[in-house]
């Protein structure tokens, strides 16, 4: 079995962007405020099956070419990092009305099924979460030791794990505290903005780390 070496600094990593409140952690408390506890946990469930199937695509697909190609990985790197900065910068500009969708409800509470599914849905066609693992993921791979694709599933795994408690956690405390969050937009629209913030850090962590690979 290949073991990353820098698998305790990509665990780090990892719980930075999964707490970083992103489109999955919005949409978790959105549910939660709106609906409670158990629609949120529901909901985690869909999010972080969602969020591995798309690991396990992004690692089927670039394993391969980033096993053979420095030239990929470079520009991995530089896009992924590159639409991190843009993802962190429009949740800065959007945080008012993010932070004004979470506190909307409309009609009765979904379904378990329809909790699952919804999140399930999010998860899957999260940004974040796509470009953390096509840009950021691979950075914490050995390419020397081959098994790329491998090396890829086994930190999607992990971040699965992660996020399925982090997220989890997120939902089960904004639904004991969703009054308290629902009757002060301010704070939703705080929570957006460390999760722009965070965002934009990381990508240009990806992209300095960028330019350093390309200089030596």
């Amino acid at each position: 079995m290949i073991i990353p070496t820098h698998i305790w600094e990509y665990v780090a990593a990892s719980i930075v962007i999964i707490m970083a409140p992103g489109p999955s952690v919005l949409f978790i408390i959105a549910r939660a405020i709106a609906w409670g506890r158990k629609t949120a946990v529901f909901s985690v469930l869909g999010n972080v099956s969602g969020a591995f199937l798309l690991s396990v695509l992004v690692a089927l697909g670039l394993g391969p070419i980033l096993q053979h190609s420095s030239l990929a990985y470079s520009a991995v790197q530089w896009g992924g990092g590159s639409y991190l900065i843009y993802l962190g910068i429009d949740a800065l500009r959007h945080r008012k009305a993010h932070a004004a969708d979470m506190t909307m409800k409309s009609g009765l509470a979904p379904t378990a099924y329809r909790s699952v599914r919804d999140g399930f849905w999010v998860g899957v066609l999260n940004p974040k979460t796509l470009v953390f693992y096509a840009a950021v993921l691979p950075q914490f791979i050995d390419r020397e030791r081959g098994h790329i694709t491998f090396q890829l599933l086994l930190l999607g795994t992990l971040f699965a794990i992660m996020a399925l408690i982090s997220d989890g956690s997120w939902g089960l405390l904004a639904g004991t505290a969703r009054e308290w969050l629902a009757t002060d937009p301010a704070r939703l629209v705080k929570l957006r903005a460390t999760g722009g913030v965070v965002m934009i850090a990381l990508g240009l962590l990806v992209v300095t780390s960028a330019i350093r690979h390309a200089f030596t």
